[in-house]
């Protein structure tokens, strides 16, 4: 074969490479909008501009304040992934059963996917671990950070080799800043106490919608949500949650949104079913 034609072959494939990257499809825009729909406590189904599912926290069957019509595991429809914040049981709630109908990951803190997969479960595949300050970006134009949360974290399961009901380590806590595909940002604070850094993750991830608990002796109370809320994070909209759904969590949205004050910051003061877009 001659140089020149080597050339000539080498000439075609470079344009037909050059057509083919020209003609190559590219990733359809988020022209619509996210919609969250929250089922009661921290539990929420977020769906995104490009109709991606993200379950959080998906306390559904045993939750106390959830609308009856949302208590059916069958009625939520296709879900792309699921968020866990930490083990207890108004958290992890339904997420396993969830995660295996739908062949979807559960990511959850590194300590508690390990104990599931360690216990056999779960298939390793669909608990990766993942640790604070992660990040993952599961679908184009979607990141997902976990951030610190002060609380803790264990998980009652049956020990498969008893069948008794024990109490296992299930990692650290932890919230989740989601980052959607046209950079709205939402941040669910899981269950936390108030602590500085608050300040740090307003700062650096710039959330527009936070979801933050207010009901009081196992999280911030509405005191506290509302200094974390209005000197600390700086949203612009919050959604209060995690109140209301056992006797120790009695801090309401009225007392919330007075302890706030004058502000700018848009509350969603909604009831278990509600769904808002963004």
């Amino acid at each position: 074969m001659t140089f020149r034609l080597l050339s000539v072959i080498a000439a075609a494939c470079l344009a037909f490479a050059g057509n083919a990257s020209a003609q190559a499809p590219t990733p359809a825009p988020a022209t619509g909008k996210a919609e969250l729909l929250w089922y009661s406590q921290a539990a929420f189904k977020l769906t995104t501009q490009t109709g991606k599912v993200i379950m959080i926290d998906p306390w559904i069957m045993g939750a106390t304040r959830i609308p009856p019509e949302l208590k059916d595991l069958d009625k939520i429809g296709k879900v792309d992934l699921i968020l866990v914040t930490h083990g207890h049981g108004d958290h992890l709630g339904d997420a396993l059963e969830i995660s295996k109908r739908n062949n979807v990951p559960i990511w959850a803190p590194a300590g508690l996917n390990q104990t599931l997969a360690t216990l056999g479960l779960m298939p390793a595949n669909l608990v990766p671990r993942m640790s604070k300050g992660g990040t993952i970006e599961p679908f184009p134009g979607v990141k997902i950070t976990m951030v610190h949360a002060d609380h803790s974290s264990e998980m009652i399961l049956k020990d498969p080799a008893t069948g008794k009901d024990t109490s296992y380590a299930a990692g650290e806590p932890c919230g989740f800043i989601i980052e959607l595909e046209n950079g709205f940002k939402i941040y669910h604070m899981g269950d936390t106490g108030l602590f500085g850094d608050m300040k740090l993750i307003g700062e650096y991830y710039k959330p527009d919608l936070v979801l933050i608990p207010i009901g009081g002796h196992f999280v911030m109370d509405p005191k506290a949500a509302a200094y974390a809320t209005k000197e600390l994070i700086k949203p612009k909209m919050a959604w209060p949650m995690h109140y209301a759904s056992n006797p120790f969590l009695r801090g309401t949205p009225a007392e919330y949104k007075a302890a706030l004050g004058q502000t700018s910051i848009e509350v969603i003061d909604a009831q278990p079913g509600t769904k808002k877009t963004f």
